[in-house]
């Protein structure tokens, strides 16, 4: 059990060999149906996927930006050296996945035109369509500031590829006010998103 939890290539592995198991017993009650799997699959990744990049959005905004006036100097770098570029990396990813997934499920379940068009392709007629359509269009705005503006902007900050070398201190800074306001941009953007995405799956 310690080698299994001290390693967390181990621990993951694990993990989806459990959720295989569960599929095992899925096809053993139920039977296996393609049809209604695949989406079910690709809607799971979506899921796993959302978790890593809201759960890292909301560690930047409600612990590390929070905390790292509180850090001494000297320690500051142990942060902006080694854990934020690691949390970057899982962060954008997690924000790709989601996006993918997400297109890949809406046309799987026939309602990717009817959801990016808000519903506009159905003479507004189905509020589900509404519904998943604004979280998809707030989980792609999101997905934007992800790759274009904070990722951008956090290379600058951090150093990372080479992209902060010769800039100003009042470019870096300039840098990190803008990642900053585009993460608390996501962070409010998140809240309503979630709320379209489970609803249209709950009371429409």
């Amino acid at each position: 059990m310690a080698a299994l939890l001290s390693n967390l290539r181990n621990t993951v592995i694990a993990g989806f060999v459990l959720a295989f198991v569960l599929f095992l017993i899925y096809a053993e009650l139920q039977g296996y149906y393609g049809p209604q799997f695949w989406p079910f699959l690709i809607r799971w990744l979506h899921v796993i996927c959302g978790v890593m990049w809201i759960g890292l959005l909301w560690y930047f905004n409600f612990v590390q930006t929070p905390t790292m006036p509180k850090i001494p100097d000297e320690l500051k770098k142990g942060v902006s050296g080694y854990i934020a570029p690691e949390a970057l990396f899982w962060f954008r990813w997690g924000a790709m996945g989601t996006i993918v997934f997400g297109i890949i499920l809406a046309q799987l379940n026939g309602y990717l035109l009817e959801a990016y068009t808000l519903g506009a392709i159905e003479n507004f007629a189905n509020p589900k369509s509404i519904a998943i359509g604004i979280g998809m269009w707030l989980g792609t705005i999101m997905w934007f500031n992800v790759w274009f503006v904070i990722w951008p902007n956090q290379q600058k900050v951090l150093n990372l590829n080479g992209q902060g070398e010769g800039i100003t201190p009042e470019a870096k800074a300039a840098a990190a006010k803008t990642a900053g306001q585009f993460s608390r941009i996501n962070t409010l953007l998140s809240i309503p998103m979630l709320f379209a995405m489970v609803s249209a799956q709950n009371i429409y």
